[in-house]
């Protein structure tokens, strides 16, 4: 009964959002006799409708517009209607979409999400349209495309790779007087700052996304946070958990975070992140989306990886918003050509800039080259630096993984408000991660 109610709450809410205007159609040229396979003139007039979806802050969806008048200037005859959101927002509108057969042609997937929406039968598999050259993949790494890959099959085509990393605040450590850190800092260095900003009346920054910083700090001590066949977590000593929970709550208790009710407001996009606004040294993010936060701060920042000791170990390259056709589509091939165009049209990628992640495409990505911001710039030398200053990714994130780090998220705030032990939580977390994993056993 709940879970009826929750679903009938969520569409009602997709219903509201949709009719405030969160869906907007990007209006055609015209409608012109355009054969939908061939791309050649013929005698038909009939419009092809694509719906996209996409997450990001105010900057992505400005560009992302530009990108579809651009294709809808190239093909005529298809109309692209798109559906966006801020991250949390958007997977809570995916949802009710998944559960009645209507997710749009196209879907932007974090790669967390790929095994939820590949492993129930939801996506397209990929590898046809491969092999006839609708989606061209020749200039991209085998690597780079297989991290698309669940199960063996294609199902996702990254827009570009990224890095994890640290947006810094250059201007707020000089009014500090303290010296910019280095790129091989620590966590230690990272508890000093913490004192040195709360001293001068400023945050660290808005927290550290608990999903994320976790398993990047397991990777630094040769632990997964994932078994490698998904049927359990990948670490076994719940040392692990306490040490890191205790230097984020001692960190957090010292108020160099953003509190929890305050967080709770926050649409983490870049004009609501308190370094943009001036009030944190950093955003702890990921280097495709620096561009953007430093747009939206409109001053010089800085771009670090996430502090050590052994950062090589616990970076690594992850595939950013990948580009899926859904199982539900009616326009499979022309949600092909789409993801092609967005992958390898020069003049496409010259308004995207990166921002997606660093292209897949080595023709892009030198194109591209010559016609970037300093700030872009940085972006493509950090994950340049970051590919011979990592480790290899870890598996694609088993099913049952977003139901774990929702777990994840739960119990990280309810030891934050101090509603649990870290030595309780430990064992408790890895009871109920473990039962939600257990049902990949065959």
């Amino acid at each position: 009964m709940k879970k009826t109610l929750m679903l009938l709450v969520s569409v009602s809410l997709l219903l509201t959002s949709t009719a405030c205007g969160a869906n907007t159609a990007v209006p055609t040229t015209k409608d012109t006799a355009i054969n939908p396979v061939t791309g050649a003139a013929g005698s038909s007039k009939e419009t092809i409708k694509l719906r996209f979806a996409w997450w990001g802050g105010q900057s992505r969806h400005d560009y992302t517009f530009k990108i579809i008048e651009l294709y809808q200037k190239k093909h005529p005859n298809v109309k692209i209607e798109a559906e966006y959101a801020a991250f949390d927002d958007y997977w809570k509108r995916l949802a009710p979409q998944a559960a009645a057969n209507d997710l749009p042609d196209i879907i932007s997937l974090d790669i967390s999400y790929l095994s939820q929406y590949a492993g129930r039968g939801q996506l397209e598999e990929l590898t046809p349209y491969l092999h006839n050259n609708t989606i061209d993949v020749s200039a991209v790494a085998a690597n780079t495309l297989s991290s698309g890959q669940y199960g063996g099959k294609l199902y996702q085509i990254t827009a570009g790779v990224n890095a994890l990393g640290s947006t810094l605040d250059p201007e707020l450590v000089r009014r500090a007087g303290i010296a910019m850190p280095p790129r091989d800092w620590t966590w230690d260095d990272l508890e000093v700052l913490g004192k040195q900003m709360k001293a001068s009346g400023k945050l660290l920054g808005d927290y550290m996304r608990y999903e994320v910083f976790f398993p990047y700090y397991l990777r630094s001590i040769d632990q997964k946070l994932f078994d490698p066949d998904g049927t359990s977590l990948g670490y076994t000593d719940d040392k692990a958990f306490i040490d890191y929970y205790k230097r984020y709550q001692k960190m957090y208790d010292a108020g160099y975070f953003l509190s929890l009710d305050k967080l709770a407001l926050k649409k983490l996009t870049p004009e609501d992140d308190e370094m943009v606004m001036g009030n944190a040294l950093s955003s702890f993010t990921w280097s495709n989306q620096y561009a953007a936060w430093s747009a939206a701060a409109k001053r010089p920042t800085e771009l670090l990886p996430p502090p050590g000791p052994n950062s090589k170990k616990g970076l690594f390259l992850k595939a950013s918003m990948g580009f899926a056709i859904t199982k539900n589509s009616k326009q499979k091939a022309e949600a092909a050509k789409f993801i092609n165009f967005l992958i390898n049209d020069i003049e496409a990628n010259q308004i995207m800039k990166g921002e997606r992640g660093v292209p897949i495409s080595s023709k892009v990505k030198e194109a591209l080259k010559p016609l970037l911001n300093p700030e872009e710039l940085k972006v493509f030398e950090y994950v340049a630096w970051a590919e011979a200053n990592s480790s290899p990714a870890d598996a694609p994130s088993p099913i049952g993984s977003v139901e774990v780090e929702k777990l994840l998220k739960d119990i990280s705030e309810q030891i934050l408000y101090k509603k649990i032990s870290i030595e309780d939580a430990a064992p408790r977390f890895r009871t109920e991660a473990n039962a939600i994993l257990a049902k990949n056993k065959k």
